[in-house]
């Protein structure tokens, strides 16, 4: 038969306060504004000097930008409140918002495939000079962005994602000064279409991975990491009582925040709060999952001496 119901809706634990949450906006903010003003400059650089490798690199910092936002965007959202209409805030908006990004990363790439075939042909002439100054500047301007980010908190998965993507950006700089490097010395304008290339491919790499993490998580998939079947034999482990594990539900919220629910039947309807007790610090401790629906449901079995084990493992 079905026992009574009992959930878990615990609240997110934040162990990081909030002076430090502010510390992080503004290193993301100040990293934001340095790469967006200066991929103004690798535009018009780029179109100066003739450059195709410049345009690309400034796409490549643009997709940086959109995700230093996000992250911004991120936290301004994760403090909005929960309303009737929106039972988990809008906490998702940054999901959504990164998935339409990695769509539109793939127009660029195809707008950059289509230029460096048609460079390849026919070569122009391109400003070495100037490309070399301005991706010079470029690749400072991203380390700069990278030291700045560096010093938050490398546990906070936005942070580490803005992190990785400026990483990308002083790879994509170093590409284009060794194309201007070449052009200068050598006359070879085939190494301007070539670096394009492959700044397009590391535009691609960054789009892929970003659209089918934020789909995966929009289709409300379980976390890639997390082993449903392995967490559900550890859960009943920890809980001598619970005879079946079923219903079960696990998906993210965000790729940062997971969401749980599931039946557990007990032996014994005495039992049903204290192993509740110690699902929910299994979730917590083990998994990160402060925010859980678990409904008990009572078995048929004889009582067993199980349920004091239990309570002792909740003290």
């Amino acid at each position: 038969m079905s026992g009574g119901h009992a959930h878990s809706h615990d609240g997110h634990d934040h162990a990081d306060g909030h002076d430090h949450g502010l510390t992080d906006a503004s290193r993301l903010r100040v990293a934001l504004l340095v790469i967006a003003g200066f991929m103004v400059v690798e535009v018009v650089g780029g179109l100066l000097s003739g450059s195709l490798a410049l345009i690309a690199d400034a796409g490549h910092m643009a997709t940086d930008a959109i995700a230093l936002a996000l992250a911004l965007g991120a936290k301004w959202l994760a403090q909005k409140p929960v309303t009737p209409s929106f039972p988990f805030g809008l906490k998702r908006a940054q999901v959504l918002a990164a998935f339409v990004n990695g769509l539109g990363l793939f127009v660029l790439i195809g707008f950059l495939l289509w230029e460096s075939v048609k460079r390849l042909a026919e070569p122009p002439e391109i400003g070495s000079t100037l490309m070399l100054v301005v991706a010079v500047l470029g690749l400072l301007a991203n380390i700069i962005a990278f030291f700045v980010l560096h010093g938050g908190d490398r546990h906070d998965v936005n942070m580490r994602g803005a992190i990785l993507h400026v990483i990308g950006d002083i790879l994509g700089s170093v590409a284009a000064i060794v194309s201007a490097v070449v052009i200068a010395t050598t006359g070879w304008l085939y190494a301007d279409p070539l670096v394009t290339l492959l700044v397009s491919a590391l535009i691609a790499r960054s789009a892929w991975q970003l659209t089918r993490e934020t789909a995966h998580v929009l289709l409300q998939g379980a976390p890639e990491t997390v082993d449903t079947t392995e967490m559900r034999a550890v859960l009943l482990d920890a809980a001598p009582d619970a005879t079946d594990i079923h219903d079960f539900r696990l998906w993210m919220l965000t790729p940062a925040e997971r969401e749980l629910s599931m039946h557990v039947t007990v032996r014994d309807p005495a039992c049903a709060n204290a192993t509740l007790m110690t699902l929910k610090k299994v979730l917590s401790e083990r998994y990160g999952i402060t925010h859980s629906t678990i409904q008990m449901d009572a078995g048929r079995g004889e009582v067993v001496p199980f349920c004091m084990d239990a309570e002792a493992q909740t003290a």
